[in-house]
């Protein structure tokens, strides 16, 4: 019995452990993309590997929002391209 509570013991530890490593990554999410537009934000933040619903949680808006922004972003890149004069 007293084995059962040491194994409930160390899984509630490393439960906190990756709520405090998530709370810290957020954390430092927001520090880089601090004072920049959203458009920006959402670029870094996709680009630093954030899915659109967690994008979303950290600037205070909708997973739709976040999306919208991607699609007209990855549509402007694309565009770009077509548009880069050969050499």
């Amino acid at each position: 019995m007293p084995k059962q509570n040491i194994d409930e013991d160390t899984e509630g530890q490393q439960h906190r452990l990756i709520g405090f490593d998530s709370k810290l990554v957020n954390l430092l999410a927001l520090l880089l993309v601090q004072e920049r537009k959203q458009s920006e934000q959402v670029a870094l933040l996709n680009r630093a590997g954030f899915r659109p619903s967690e994008i979303a949680t950290l600037l205070g808006t909708t997973p739709n929002t976040v999306s919208v922004q991607l699609s007209i972003q990855k549509r402007e890149k694309a565009s770009a391209k077509t548009r880069k004069p050969k050499r």
